[in-house]
């Protein structure tokens, strides 16, 4: 039997009969459900589980049970829960800091703590106390000013913490159809069909409804769509989040849901009154009759709106007309994520439910021979050990039961065909395959002949590594099967392939899968695949309970589904002046790292090419896609060009630009980052501008190079074309995103492979950026009353040539692979 362990966790004392080495996370968030502190390495490298032991702070996740015994430990709740409200937290939300959420409370709790030492900090201070919290949204510029203003003092609590907690249910609420419903109280319960994420759908997508509807944000709150056709993506035709297409796919369909409530409203208003059409009008959540001044709020006429048919004739506003869209819009979630509160896939529990890990086999393609349980079965709360066909699973009663009987299960493995597999053969193999025809996509003029007729010719290569997607929130899903249905608790992209991949393995009707969406602790594209979804479904079959399977870190980098490698081979021929006359390229790699490569600028001759390469790593969708890779391949290599014409990088790009878009972010990047104008000694600028996903984005990259070579970004200014802006804001808070996840792909992150077997396993191999390493941000958004491009993605391309141009401009060096690294 294991000791009784006492403590006080948030001012209440609690007594725990528990194994004394179990750490305090999984004391707080198994024993006590407190789910506010999160899991992300297990090791002590990220931060996210900080919690505060006797007012200091410390890794929840390395701190045995038996040294908190009769401590005061505090949570993110405990600090949300605090009377007065902590001026840190209404400083949180008035910045708009979360973007996923995921990582806040470590970042919260590690803030409290360097308050509370140092009322004051300066900017050095805050960089070094909060770089050991690690956030993959890039929320660090906004967590300085955070923490800023909150030293500054008590403040009122700005209006945003009081604008209402994202509704877990609408049971209580008359569906007008099937995105909106009105609660007795008047509020609006807005159905969203995307994935939150980060992006702030949860928000912008409301706001779209609440345009046409004429209701005041405050008045909505929001749940998540269940899997059905009807919540298709219009872009994709499934419903799946991703491809920044949240809002170009709904644009048109939201507002004209919101419209087609309003006018029903009306109408039964109208009806109620016995009033003229014309007469009646709807603001802020009722319906007025103009002449007499009466007004029946949403809620009284919902009942009989709700049987009206939809008007045939729907009038959408113009951009004139806008109340809401176009204007900075705290998101709706973020006070339940500073609260600690917003509901994750891991932080799910359902009654009976256990908690399996999975031993993987450890190399690529690899199956299980056989395995012995004893160990595993021996340690107190191991329920099952489960064969699997690439692994051994072992069930528990709660994580870190299951830790430690994965630790003690033996398992035989066949390393399969890969065994002998290793990244220096990958690239020698696409290198290799730069050498064969491809096949052509594009062509224009007679490429061949003007290269052989070219005062000059420059060629080179390029090479993009393998990447993880590296999601703070580990990939997990709990899955309850039964005879007659299946219940999948998950964050997913991907709604209908969760909903087909459950439906294919019980043999159950798709009908009879119910798939409830939570918020995703980060995306990137990770979360569209179904994997971790089945090895839930699986067990849950096996053992007729509901499991919930969590990956852990070293699962997560060893087993993604990556972001392949590719490499490119360029030659492009100049005339006398130094401008090409033709562009010759060819792409090798898998399908997905090719899309989005086209060249953009109007050269005479121009020749693009695929040699389509299989990736023996399991690959998926990366924030960004192709276009990542090909940007850094393109926009490096137009730099290549300015540099042999002895032109500037700006003017070259701007002579080679027919596109008003394209011109347009240059010339406003170009005047905000002071191009051409006097730089601290030492630091120097280059320049880069993409368009994908519909939105055209420019960056300029100020970096310095240290004694020991390091690369350091200093300042990046950002002009993005996105279209009709929704929220602000949600813009500034992607594009910062998008640039700081592109940045530490850039500097840091490669996946690497030795005899078959990935060789990360934790943040001390894959080093991500750091608040300390977090550049100056500003970005300036276009005005359009164009149809909105997408934002979640069109930053994150720019920023590696940006910077790799930089460099050139600093040392000289062209650096044509991925990470940045000078020689």
């Amino acid at each position: 039997m294991s000791p009784r362990i006492s403590l006080v966790v948030n001012g209440t004392q609690r007594s725990l009969e528990a194994d004394p080495e179990m750490p305090l996370l999984w004391a707080l968030r198994d024993a006590l459900t407190l789910k506010g502190t999160k899991y992300g390495c297990g090791v002590g490298l990220c931060g996210i589980c900080t919690v505060l032991v006797d007012g200091v702070p410390n890794h929840a996740c390395m701190v045995p049970l038996r040294k908190v015994a009769g401590c005061q430990v505090t949570t993110i709740e405990g600090l949300a829960a605090l009377s007065p409200r902590p001026a840190l937290l209404d400083a949180w939300i008035e910045h708009q800091v979360p973007q996923c959420g995921y990582c806040q409370p470590g970042q919260i709790m590690t803030a409290a703590a360097l308050l509370q030492k140092n009322p004051s900090p300066t900017d050095r201070e805050i960089d070094a106390a909060l770089s050991g919290v690690l956030c993959r949204c890039g929320t660090y510029q906004r967590v300085r000013r955070a923490i800023r203003t909150a030293a500054d003092g008590p403040r009122h609590a700005p209006a945003t913490a009081a604008r209402g907690k994202v509704a877990s249910a609408a049971e209580d609420a008359v569906a007008l159809d099937e995105w909106i419903g009105i609660r007795p109280d008047n509020t609006v319960v807005v159905t969203i069909n995307h994935s939150e994420m980060g992006q702030g759908v949860a928000t912008s997508l409301a706001m779209l409804v609440a345009e046409e509807l004429e209701v005041d944000l405050s008045q909505v709150r929001t749940v998540f769509a269940p899997a059905h056709e009807r919540y298709a993506n219009p872009l994709f035709g499934t419903q799946a989040t991703g491809g920044s297409t949240s809002i170009r796919g709904e644009w048109e369909r939201l507002r004209r849901v919101g419209a087609s409530a309003r006018a029903r409203l009306i109408e039964a208003a109208t009806q109620s009154w016995g009033a003229k059409r014309g007469q009646c009008r709807a603001e802020h959540g009722a319906v007025v009759h103009r002449p007499s001044g009466r007004r029946l709020a949403y809620a009284e006429l919902a009942a009989a709106a709700k049987r009206l048919p939809p008007p045939s004739r729907l009038k959408l506003k113009s951009a004139r007309e806008f109340r809401l869209i176009g204007k900075s819009t705290p998101r709706l979630d973020v006070p339940d994520m500073v609260a600690g509160v917003t509901e994750y896939s891991i932080d799910v529990t359902r009654p009976g439910m256990l908690v399996a890990l999975i031993e993987r086999c450890p190399t690529v393609g690899g199956r299980t021979v056989s395995f012995d349980a004893a160990g595993a079965l021996a340690v107190p709360g191991v329920r099952d050990v489960v064969g699997l066909e690439r692994g051994v699973a072992i069930v528990a009663e709660d994580f870190w039961s299951a830790t430690k009987g994965r630790e003690r299960v033996k398992v035989d493995w066949d390393d399969g065909p890969n065994a002998e597999l290793d990244t220096t053969t990958i690239y020698r193999e696409l290198e290799a395959a730069l050498q064969s025809t491809g096949t052509a996509v594009r062509r224009r003029g007679q490429p061949a002949r003007a290269l052989r007729q070219s005062s000059t010719v420059v060629s080179a290569q390029y090479r993009t590594p393998y990447l993880a997607h590296c999601v703070m929130e580990p990939p997990a899903c709990i899955a309850d099967v039964r005879g007659n249905g299946c219940d999948l608790w998950v964050g997913t992209q991907d709604q209908t392939e969760t909903q087909a991949a459950a439906a294919a393995l019980t043999g159950l009707p798709k009908r009879a899968i119910a798939v409830h969406t939570t918020f995703l602790g980060g995306g990137f594209g990770r979360r569209l695949e179904t994997d971790f979804v089945e090895e839930a479904v699986r067990l849950s079959m096996h053992l007729r309970r509901p499991v919930q399977v969590v990956w852990t870190r070293a699962d997560d980098l060893r087993h993604d589904r990556y972001r392949p490698a590719h490499c490119a081979l360029l030659r492009a021929g100049l005339d006398r002046d130094g401008s090409p006359l033709v562009w010759w390229q060819r792409l090798a790699g898998p399908s997905s790292s090719l899309e989005q490569g086209s060249v953009p600028y109007a050269i005479p001759h121009l020749h693009e090419e695929h040699v389509e390469r299989p990736s023996v790593l399991p690959i998926a969708f990366w924030r960004g896609v192709g276009a990542v890779q090909n940007a850094f391949v393109i926009e490096s290599f137009v730099d290549e060009l300015a540099a042999h014409a002895g032109r500037d990088p700006l003017d070259y790009r701007l002579a080679l630009t027919d596109d008003p878009r394209r011109s347009r972010v240059l010339t406003r990047v170009a005047e905000a980052s002071g191009w051409g104008g006097p730089l601290q000694a030492g630091r120097h600028r280059g320049i880069a501008v993409y368009e994908s996903f519909g939105t055209c984005v420019a960056q300029v990259a100020e970096v310095s190079v240290g004694p020991d070579r390091g690369i350091r970004v200093h300042r990046v200014a950002c002009a993005i074309d996105c279209g009709q802006p929704v929220n602000p804001d949600g813009i500034r808070a992607q594009v910062e995103g998008g640039i700081a996840l592109g940045l530490s792909a850039a500097l840091k992150e490669e996946i690497r492979v030795e005899r078959g077997r990935v060789t990360q396993s934790n943040f001390a191999d894959y080093p991500i950026l750091t608040l300390a390493e977090m550049p100056e941000l500003e970005t300036h958004i276009i005005e359009s009353a164009e149809h909105p491009g997408g934002v979640g993605e069109p930053a994150v391309p720019v920023i590696a040539p940006a910077v790799a141009n930089a460099v050139f401009a600093a040392t000289g060096q062209r650096l044509r692979s991925l990470p940045l690294t000078l020689r």
